[in-house]
């Protein structure tokens, strides 16, 4: 049996990035991954495939809609969806390739198979054919990270009710896609669908999108999805989800009690994500779940089980590829012996629609309803030059500030590059600057970011520049 100082249970952006660190503090580490390829949901199935697409379908979108009036005449244009889909798997199938190198350069031993614990120390790895390896571990992460969820009535065929997975590989355009869902996900994957020429019809139970983000982004990008040709449909319950050879079938409840049907060649199920703990064995190594079927672990993401820790999707907290990561450090040199610190309300969120949403800190409605006084400013991308340069005029950028020490409490933006430009604001709240800060920064001109720095201005007496 080979023994290791630290076992992990998973290969995503958690797992490997935590296997990494560990080898670099000297630790003989082991990585346990139950399919052939590295790289978890989001290198696979997830951030890097959707964001592939998601810039192939920008790239048609802007050929066909802004292209004449940039002066670039472009004749018999269409999709080649095959194309779109090969080059994505590319992106994959290199961005995997980088995560094995990784793991090879830093001596780390990949077990590939189904990771499952004999006890707490030992862990059992089952191939494709049925031989069961067991190594064993002072110290066992898990970082087996999420899978799709699905509501009693939502039954998922894969072919006509699909999931993110399968519709990250269609081999057709869809007349029209339903979206279940009104998430990051499903906005994300039902943009690059509705740049390609789909109808897209979004059901949402809530009364908007993006529910958990600032109820001002949420409304702006709405506005600029309509754009785009989505229908929403909120306050919907989904009562249930067929599929047939042709089409898939979705029957709601509307907000008045009455019930209304949805027909689509497609319809995308994405109501979150849940806890991939299946098999895993959990009971064998006396690991505790909490009520929703996560990892139960302490201030150390450590579980009841003192040997035993849990990172990433598996444990509380957003399902961010970016949030496993830094806890995947954190852990490792944790059982280093070392002090490090997480902010976890300084995770920045994002949203890779177009325009992008992101966002840091806390919202106008949370620092309402906790009784905080605060001040807002805002700046809308209409008023910047560079987004006039490149026509990318929808949406804002917002700073929320305590109204008597100025601190920075939250920052919140929709528009081009958000998901770029939030790490300014995120490296503002890590060192607790004021909204006065960042409006005394010079920022180059002309930018993007220029928008924030008058947002900062608007925060803080009302000084916006340009508008």
């Amino acid at each position: 049996m080979s023994n290791y100082d630290v076992v992990i249970i998973g290969s995503g952006p958690g797992g490997y990035v935590c296997a990494i660190r560990c080898a670099q503090l000297g630790m003989k580490t082991a990585l346990v991954e139950r399919y052939n390829s590295l790289g978890g949901t989001c290198l696979n199935v997830g951030c890097i495939p959707s964001k592939a697409l998601l810039d192939s379908s920008e790239h048609y979108h802007n050929a066909s809609h802004t292209f004449k009036e940039h002066g670039i005449d472009v004749k018999d244009l269409k999709v080649n969806l095959k194309q779109m889909i090969e080059r994505k798997n590319g992106v994959v199938s290199q961005t995997v390739d980088g995560i094995r190198f990784l793991m090879k350069k830093n001596k780390i031993d990949v077990y590939n198979g189904h990771g499952s614990f004999q006890s707490n120390t030992k862990v059992d790895i089952k191939s494709d054919d049925g031989k069961v390896t067991t190594i064993e571990g002072k110290k066992i992460v898990i970082a087996t990270g999420s899978k799709p969820s699905a509501f009693p009535g939502m039954e998922i065929d894969k072919k006509r009710v699909i999931t993110s997975t399968e519709a990250l590989n269609l081999n057709e355009v869809p007349k029209h896609l339903i979206v279940i869902g009104g998430g990051v996900i499903g906005l994300e994957l039902g943009s690059v669908y509705a740049r390609l020429g789909a109808k897209v019809s979004v059901i949402e139970y809530a009364p908007s999108i993006i529910s958990t983000m600032d109820g001002t982004m949420g409304k702006e990008l709405q506005k600029s999805l309509k754009k785009l040709g989505f229908e929403f449909y909120f306050q919907h319950k989904v009562l249930s989800v067929k599929g047939s050879a042709k089409e898939a079938t979705v029957t709601a409840e509307d907000a008045k009690g009455q019930k209304v049907e949805f027909k689509g060649d497609y319809c995308l199920v994405s109501v979150g994500r849940r806890p991939y703990t299946d098999n895993l064995g959990l009971e064998n190594a006396g690991v505790k779940l909490d009520e929703r079927g996560r990892v139960h672990v302490d201030d150390h993401l450590q579980t009841n089980v003192p040997n035993i820790y849990a990172i990433g999707d598996v444990v509380r907290g957003a399902m961010l590829a970016h949030k496993a990561e830094e806890e995947g450090v954190f852990v490792a040199e944790y059982m280093a012996g070392q002090k490090p610190h997480m902010n976890y309300n300084l995770i920045p969120g994002v949203v890779y629609t177009w325009p992008e949403v992101a966002a840091v800190g806390q919202t106008e409605e949370e620092l309402k309803k906790a009784g905080r006084k605060i001040k807002i400013g805002q700046f809308p991308f209409k008023a910047s030059g560079r987004a006039r340069a490149s026509m990318d005029l929808d949406g804002l950028v917002k700073v929320i500030a305590d109204e008597e020490t100025d601190e920075v409490l939250g920052v919140h933006m929709i528009g081009p590059r958000a998901a770029d430009m939030i790490m300014e604001a995120v490296v503002a709240m890590e060192y607790r600057a004021s909204a006065e800060d960042i409006a005394r920064i010079c920022h180059a001109h002309p930018t993007f970011t220029e928008a924030l720095k008058e947002a900062a201005l608007d925060a803080t007496g009302k000084r916006a520049l340009h508008i």
